[in-house]
């Protein structure tokens, strides 16, 4: 398949009209049509629906699009090696990130990336909220939703896991958990639901309503604190809580929550060495299995 006709197509798919994707590529809008219509004509099924206010997807052309960003960001990576090797890396380069990912899993990789590269300056916007491409705050933000925003590109970076921990000085104090139901009576450390930044923060919902809070907070470093000092029960990811001796997993078939990472940049700034590279590197770092995003099953401690 014709990698070119796949730039065409992803321009369209991020801008939704042919003025906007020839704007992007620079090229005359009646070239993206005529890669569109031969990618089409290669896969054999119209990718895109035309209607008045532009171009839309069909289905099939959803089905291609994370195969044809997974192979932009294999070109970028390749692309980015030979940069490397010519210029080196310099500059700066801002990322926004979740704080638990951001603090936990992302801070010390990148301050050795920095190390590496001396003349290479990363800002890392750990942050409880969402990071807004739109108004400029970072050049790469890793998110909890899919942006939907046109003229960026986006990958799916990792999935993640959840589970429910408590630390093992609070167990002692009660019985077994051993069922949903023997959750009655404990006291829970959560987010403060009015000031939560993404629906998919929302856990206990259909999990099971605590009648007790013992801290609720905006900061998911400061609800795993407040776990192992004892505070109550919280759902937390696996990279925090599994990693830590002092917690144990509670009820892990019942209490297994999945979420996924996204990453985006704006288009215009896709080819520039010192954001590929940082691009490149936080898609290593998180999708390496040791960061422990996923959980190990031979390693996960078990409710007694």
């Amino acid at each position: 398949m014709d990698w070119d006709n796949l730039r065409y197509f992803l321009a369209l798919a991020r801008t939704g009209t042919l003025v906007n994707a020839a704007r992007m590529l620079g090229v005359d809008h009646t070239t993206v049509s005529r890669r569109i219509q031969a990618l089409e004509k290669q896969v054999g099924v119209p990718l895109f629906a035309r209607e008045s206010f532009g171009h839309r997807l069909t289905e099939s052309g959803r089905q291609l699009l994370p195969h044809a960003e997974a192979m932009e960001a294999a070109f970028l990576s390749i692309e980015n090696t030979a940069l490397f090797a010519r210029e080196g890396l310099s500059g700066l380069v801002r990322v926004g990130a979740p704080e638990g990912l951001g603090t936990c899993v992302l801070a010390a990789p990148l301050a050795g990336l920095a190390q590496q590269h001396p003349a290479l300056v990363v800002d890392l916007l750990a942050l409880p909220r969402q990071v807004q491409l739109s108004r400029r705050e970072a050049d790469i933000v890793i998110s909890l939703e899919r942006p939907t925003r046109d003229s960026v590109v986006v990958t799916k970076l990792s999935d993640y896991v959840l589970r429910l921990y408590g630390a093992q000085s609070y167990l002692a104090r009660h019985k077994p958990i051993q069922t949903v139901q023997d959750l009655v009576g404990h006291t829970f450390i959560s987010y403060v639901d009015d000031l939560l930044f993404s629906r998919q923060l929302q856990f206990l919902d259909n999990f099971f309503q605590p009648r007790q809070f013992g801290l609720r907070s905006t900061s998911i470093i400061a609800q795993y604190e407040a776990v192992r000092a004892g505070g109550g029960l919280a759902i937390l990811p696996v990279f925090l809580g599994g990693r830590d001796a002092s917690l144990q997993c509670l009820l892990p078939q019942e209490a297994h929550f999945q979420r996924t990472f996204w990453m985006s940049m704006p288009s215009e700034i896709r080819h520039l060495a010192r954001v590929q590279a940082v691009w490149q590197f936080l898609c290593d770092v998180v999708r390496d299995p040791a960061r422990g995003l996923l959980p190990i099953p031979q390693g996960e401690r078990r409710a007694q």
